[in-house]
């Protein structure tokens, strides 16, 4: 006997039998394409590592291989981290106290990139930031964002925002200087960086974001600038001792 397709009996069974089909074929298709999305994710955030240290390579995963060890700061010192367990995501590990440093060399050049994660107006906002091998000027910077307004606080992925950040001072008295200011409003050419007009809440948020990550890694950044220090200081006192026996042997003799 032919079903009766008018009836509400085979409507219920035909809708919940292609329910169950689309379901299936969905699911099928997430998991066959779960590893692929994997290495694509993994992909764009090797990438945005290089771009901080202004290397725009076509081949992403040789270069990063190649040139890129993922490090976990932890006591004052930098642990190596497996190239099986690399992060895809920062802000968790930033929150559960595992601060990474990824170390670039090339040629001879070495960079340290630090993760960073905040938030801005509308929803997070993440990025990295290298430094020279004097773990204080900046070499470069890479930011993103999940839903910032466009020609607004979006424009802190713009290379005109960027730029500014090179050569800029991280450290500055043994302290995280390095910050966001008001647009038009730097006062401190060194340390600060213009915001965007018409996006201070973003830029405020970048702000927050640089101070409340690298002072994570203050320690680590402040070593070399601290010898530095130690070693002017020392060369002034040398030369004051060595004035001041000069001038005690003036007056002996005279």
């Amino acid at each position: 006997m032919a079903a009766n397709t008018n009836s509400n009996t085979y409507t219920v069974i035909y809708a919940a039998v292609m329910v169950v089909i689309v379901a299936f074929l969905l699911s099928f298709v997430s998991s066959s394409l779960k590893e692929q999305q994997g290495k694509n994710v993994k992909l764009d955030i090797q990438k945005q590592i290089l771009r901080a240290v202004n290397n725009q390579s076509d081949d992403t995963e040789s270069e990063f291989k190649n040139c890129v060890k993922d490090y976990l700061y932890k006591n004052g010192k930098l642990e190596e981290v497996s190239a099986d367990d690399f992060k895809t995501q920062y802000a968790g590990e930033i929150k559960d106290g595992n601060f990474h440093v990824f170390v670039y060399e090339k040629d001879g050049d070495k960079k340290y990139v630090f993760p960073l994660a905040g938030n801005g107006l509308w929803g997070a906002i993440r990025g990295y930031i290298s430094v020279d091998a004097d773990k204080n000027t900046v070499y470069g910077v890479d930011f993103s964002h999940d839903s910032e307004t466009p020609g607004l606080g979006a424009e802190i992925t713009a290379d005109g925002f960027k730029q500014q950040f090179t050569g800029k001072k991280v450290m500055k008295d043994a302290n995280v200087a390095l910050t966001v200011v008001k647009n038009g409003t730097i006062a401190d050419a060194e340390v600060e960086c213009d915001g965007i007009s018409g996006g201070t809440l973003t830029s405020n948020g970048v702000a927050a974001m640089l101070q409340s990550c690298l002072k994570n890694y203050q320690q680590f950044l402040a070593g070399d600038a601290a010898t530095a220090a130690l070693a002017d200081t020392a060369v002034v006192t040398d030369s004051i001792n060595a004035t001041a026996v000069a001038v005690a042997d003036s007056i002996a003799n005279n």
